[in-house]
């Protein structure tokens, strides 16, 4: 029977180490990253949209539908219980409403036929 070489326990445990380090950092990363912002913050949901990337800002504690059109297909924005999504959209895949309710701060939906981004955002 063969032995392991020292020299591949060496690199197994250098490998080991890296994964370890790299795990460490996104997990400080991950830390500061929350550590500034208030947990109740509150958050509004934005649609960039057209070619000039015009910013319309839809708040969130007013449930109600959005016709909007951007200069390519008419999007409809639906905010409800504090979420938003895109719902009933003309493109021809609809992809944008797969991914569904909208919540959470950076969570992101987009519509490429309409050139459409959603997300939501801190409400300052």
């Amino acid at each position: 029977m063969r032995e392991k070489r020292p020299e591949s326990r060496r690199k197994w445990l250098a490998n080991v180490l890296f994964a370890a380090v790299i795990l460490a950092a996104a997990g400080v990363l991950v830390l500061l990253r929350g550590a500034g912002r208030d947990a109740e913050a509150p958050l509004k949901a934005q649609l960039i949209y057209g070619d000039q990337n015009t910013v319309l800002d839809l708040p969130l504690d007013v449930d109600r539908t959005y016709d909007v059109d951007t200069g390519y297909l008419t999007v409809h924005i639906q905010v409800e219980d504090g979420a938003v999504r895109f719902v009933d959209s003309p493109c021809p895949d609809h992809v944008c409403e797969s991914f569904g309710w909208l919540r959470i701060e950076d969570q992101t939906a987009t519509c490429l036929p309409a050139r459409a981004v959603l997300t939501i955002a801190p409400d300052q």
